[in-house]
């Protein structure tokens, strides 16, 4: 203990806590009851939830196809890069299709030893969605072509591949939409928000992306989960694009599901800290200046600075 540090009486454990043995603290950490774990009683016992460690391995591998060469084996010629993406699809697709399982077995109501429909659904979804992963990469390339024409100091398109942030956010961003499109459910998010937890850029795996999309520096954007942006759309650090307001069930409960966040179309620039909420439409060629706050929407071609938002509120007697 530090000179001068006496630990105060609050910081002690009560009497009743230091008196139970241990095989008391795990019996009662075992029950089943109705705190917020997020667990039932079935699944808790018999259900074997997705893996993320499986989950986010086979997101890597993914990336090894989606960008050969560039993560993975770096020395592939033509003929190796068919073996290399052929062996790696073939792993990924025994891999994925039992986390799609899980996944399912997770919401499914029926059990999971007696229900064969998770596991064919699995497999059907697992092959659709390798189907889809030429689709994918075409978005990846123009994505990755505009992050190289829109900053400057990019060298070259691969500098943005190995590199950005932004274009690692919006590869794994897109390999779970086609997830989360399919109706699989927990591992769309767990692949978002673990490029969230590496990149700083949070992304609904449900928000829909067009082509040609650059997030530049990233760090704090945050994209809904209802979001529609449209084709050759640039963002900036700290951009979020939220939901004004949360509408209550009867029973006092967000409702699910409903368009809450912006759409944003083709072509627009959102500036670093431009906060966007509701479901604003930001006509296309617009420019969002920095540090602006928006609950409107705007037309094409319009160019809101912090001091226009600051001068309507004025003249809407509403002040700074």
């Amino acid at each position: 203990m530090r000179p001068g540090y006496h630990q105060s009486e609050s910081c002690s454990f009560p009497d009743e806590v230091e008196e139970k043995t241990l095989t008391e603290v795990v019996e009662e950490l075992c029950m089943v009851s109705d705190e917020p774990t997020g667990s039932g009683e079935r699944r808790f016992h018999i259900q074997s939830h997705p893996s993320r460690k499986v989950v986010i391995e086979a997101v890597e591998a993914l990336r090894s196809v989606l960008f050969p060469g560039y993560f993975g084996r770096s020395e592939l010629n033509s003929e190796g890069i068919r073996y290399h993406i052929g062996s790696t699809l073939d792993q990924v697709l025994h891999t994925l299709r039992e986390q799609v399982q899980r996944g399912l077995c997770f919401v499914c109501e029926e059990d999971p030893d007696q229900c064969p429909t998770c596991d064919s659904r699995a497999l059907e979804i697992t092959r659709e969605f390798l189907v889809r992963l030429p689709a994918v990469r075409r978005l990846l390339a123009t994505d990755v072509q505009a992050a190289y024409e829109g900053d400057p100091a990019a060298t070259s398109p691969d500098e943005t591949i190995f590199c950005y942030p932004g274009v690692r956010a919006i590869t794994d961003y897109r390999l779970a939409h086609e997830l989360y499109r399919l109706d699989v459910p927990l591992l769309p998010r767990i692949i978002t928000e673990h490029a969230h937890s590496i990149t700083g850029i949070d992304i609904h795996p449900g928000a829909t992306i067009g082509e040609s999309f650059f997030i530049d520096h990233g760090t704090g954007v945050v994209i809904g989960e209802t979001c529609i942006i449209g084709k050759g759309v640039r963002i900036y650090q700290g951009v979020t694009l939220g939901a004004r307001s949360f509408p209550l069930d009867e029973q006092g409960k967000p409702i699910k599901g409903i368009e809450r966040h912006p759409i944003v179309e083709d072509d627009v620039i959102i500036y670093s800290g431009a906060t966007i909420l509701g479901r604003a439409v930001i006509g296309r060629e617009s420019v969002i200046g920095g540090n602006v706050w928006l609950t409107r929407s705007v037309p094409p071609f319009s160019h809101i600075t912090q001091a226009a938002t600051r001068q309507e509120g004025f003249e809407n007697g509403a002040g700074i």
